[in-house]
């Protein structure tokens, strides 16, 4: 097991830390890992996420999964009932789970596990009279490892079956010592609409979702008799609303559009999210003071290709998928956000002079006294005014590369054109560094 900083991540404020080293956030969904993929398989996505930057893997313990044809040698998943899913008939399969939990350890990649899909409580497979003996075996099994995060939930609002994960959540902060918890909500929820005040809850995660502005009635999950407010695609808004709240808690999207899905997830024929969207998805949430951010990917999240059947219109398998672009921009928000002492930032509006924007036009300001990053989606004309001067980088989102643009004085208010990409999306960043 590798040597952590100190042992394990803890609560400051609005943001994480390992130890006494800030610890920004880059997740990557892998829901389907455990199930899908050998040990072989695990190394090799591993070490596709560790090269790209990836700190963090969300991946859920009990999942649906049935495959096409015969595995030879493969343990199947019992999922008939908790018992058999417990018993010794199972054992290679928690074996397996351990050894991939072990290996990500040895990369320093931390294991955000979830115990059970939420469909799984609807169901009742996950109900009040087996949750806590779930509870101990997770934890007698994996309280030996380091570089695990508890996540209760699974797609599932917090007010269905509340008092259960009510009862998960307080048995894990009291019997998984030192390893942080949270909850992963329904799409365009927050954990912070039912937990917040709870004290086994460490952070915030809310899902943003995979919907465009214009999709929030689809006939099917819509949305509509929820009193949640409808924020569409400005998951910046949900960090907003988190951070206001008491107590201050660190907040993240935890399941943003996926990179090649299609937008409102059920319809093949709509158009799919790209690595521009993914990008927007990252950077608004991050500028508004998230501790980081969830990147994931179609193919990946269900590890499509091992013999279990396509699920929302799926065109790539996993493997292909790993070299998909917006996996590998995630880690130049990271880098950046480390580089600028993230979490001495904070928001920084006030210096957009002129309407900040709404909707693709939205412009995100977010710095200290020294460092100062704006992201501006359409490559709009902006304003920004301050009493002084800096030298300014036009930073391109999806290259990483940094292009010196001049020492500015920014005292009477300076208008600011972001160039023209020959190709892609035309999306920028402004960094500006006080001299």
């Amino acid at each position: 097991m590798k040597s952590w900083d100190k042992g394990e991540l803890r609560v400051k404020g609005q943001y994480l830390f390992n130890g006494t080293v800030p610890f920004f956030w880059l997740g990557d969904t892998a829901w389907r890992l455990f199930q899908c993929l050998n040990f072989e398989q695990s190394y090799k996505y591993l070490k596709n996420r560790h090269d790209k930057g990836y700190n963090v893997i969300q991946a859920v313990l009990i999942a649906h999964v049935r495959y096409t044809d015969e595995r030879e040698g493969r343990t199947p998943l019992l999922d008939s009932d908790m018992n058999a899913f417990l018993s010794k008939e199972n054992e290679p399969y928690w074996k397996h789970v351990e050894s991939v939990v072990e290996l990500a350890g040895d990369m320093g990649i931390y294991m955000m596990l979830l115990p059970v899909w939420g469909n799984y409580a609807k169901g009742g497979f996950l109900n009040s009279n087996n949750a806590l003996i779930y509870m101990k075996f997770l934890t007698e099994r994996f309280n030996k490892y380091d570089n695990i995060i508890w996540s209760l939930g699974g797609d599932i609002r917090g007010d269905e079956h509340y008092d259960m994960w009510d009862a998960c959540g307080k048995y894990l902060k009291e019997f998984s010592p030192g390893k942080l918890v949270g909850f992963h909500p329904f799409g365009r929820t927050s954990s912070s609409y039912w937990f917040n005040d709870c004290k086994w809850l460490d952070f915030n995660m809310f899902q943003s979702g995979h919907r465009r502005y214009d999709q929030r009635n689809l006939n099917e999950w819509d949305e509509t008799s929820s009193n949640e407010p409808w924020h569409g695609e400005d998951s910046y808004l949900y960090v907003e609303a988190d951070l206001s709240k008491n107590p201050l808690r660190p907040v993240l999207d935890g399941e943003p559009s996926y990179e090649q899905i299609p937008q409102g997830l059920h319809d093949g024929t709509q158009p799919y999210w790209q690595e521009h969207h993914i990008r927007r998805y990252a950077w608004w949430p991050v500028l508004a003071g998230a501790c980081g951010h969830t990147y994931g990917d179609n193919a990946v999240m269900q590890m499509y290709g091992m013999g279990t059947p396509p699920a929302f219109s799926v065109k790539n398998t996993w493997e292909e998928a790993l070299h998909h672009a917006g996996s590998g921009q995630m880690a130049f928000l990271k880098d950046l956000m480390i580089e600028m002492d993230f979490v001495n930032c904070k928001p920084l509006m006030q210096l957009i002079k002129g309407e900040a924007g709404e909707k693709e036009d939205a412009l995100l300001a977010f710095g200290n006294e020294k460092n100062i990053v704006v992201y501006n989606y359409s490559g709009r004309k902006f304003c920004l005014k301050a009493s002084k001067k800096f030298n300014a980088w036009w930073y391109d989102p999806a290259s990483g590369i940094r292009s010196f643009l001049g020492l500015t004085d920014l005292s009477p208010g300076h208008n600011f054109c972001p160039p023209v990409k020959k190709y892609g999306h035309n999306d920028w960043a402004l960094i500006l560094k006080n001299i």
